[in-house]
């Protein structure tokens, strides 16, 4: 199994001819993703050069072969002793649009399960998180006096952005719906969030609306060092 390279051929014809002379397949052009998942899968350890090539780093199969399918060929390697823990999952879809929406599907399903993994704690959604956090700031810089107050404050109203987007998005009147919302936690419901499919504030734990709570963590995290970056810009110059 040969990488693909973008810099040069990875093989020539003629280190080709001899390999099939010694009856030994070469597959070429394989994407590097494609190699890592197929190190884990066979146990074998990639190599950047021949000299590095040992036993130790080869991997085992009962059977490689190139199958016919019909949209072309492909290579199945079966009869894996001690099989990694990989998995293959193959889609089927009417149309590419389709096929492409499963295919994200699928991705967010398995970015939530790896946010999971790395932290294990679920938060409630819809913009509760973001509106207790608002309200959290606005009752702390009302104990602060000066410039610390104002930057509290406005940490504290661009937080409610979350929800009124959110209750945008929905077709909600997003000025009514953030106001409710920011009364209801104001009133102690600490899981109070936008319904979408009710077009109203509940108790958004009742139905089941989790979301990680790396996803919230790394938002704001992100979303602070951008600003903060973006403070720190004295002045631009622009150049053509």
């Amino acid at each position: 199994l040969i990488q693909k390279s973008i810099l040069r051929d990875a093989v020539t014809d003629l280190s080709l001819h001899f390999l099939a002379k010694m009856k030994i397949l070469v597959v070429k052009d394989i994407e590097r993703d494609d190699v890592e998942f197929i190190c884990k899968t066979c146990g074998c350890l990639p190599i950047a050069n021949i000299d590095t090539f040992h036993p130790e780093k080869l991997g085992r199969a009962d059977l490689v072969q190139e199958v016919s399918t019909g949209d072309g060929k492909i290579v199945r390697v079966t009869g894996v002793p001690n099989a990694g823990k990989t998995v293959t999952i193959l889609c089927k879809a009417s149309n590419q649009l389709v096929l492409d929406e499963s295919e994200r599907s699928l991705h967010d399903a398995l970015c939530v399960l790896r946010c999971l993994v790395k932290k294990r704690f679920l938060t409630p959604g819809g913009g509760a998180p973001e509106m207790r956090i608002s309200y959290e700031l606005s009752k702390w810089a009302d104990t602060l006096l000066g410039m610390h107050s104002y930057c509290v404050r406005a940490f504290a109203e661009a937080m409610e952005v979350v929800p009124y987007t959110l209750a945008e998005n929905a077709g909600l009147d997003a000025i009514q719906v953030v106001t409710e919302l920011r009364n209801r936690h104001a009133a102690g419901e600490m899981a109070a969030g936008i319904n979408v499919r009710k077009g109203k504030v509940t108790n958004i734990l009742e139905e089941n609306v989790l979301v990680p709570l790396l996803v919230h963590t790394s938002a704001v995290s992100l979303a602070t060092e951008c600003v903060r970056l973006i403070l720190k810009i004295d002045d631009v110059v622009i150049t053509r």
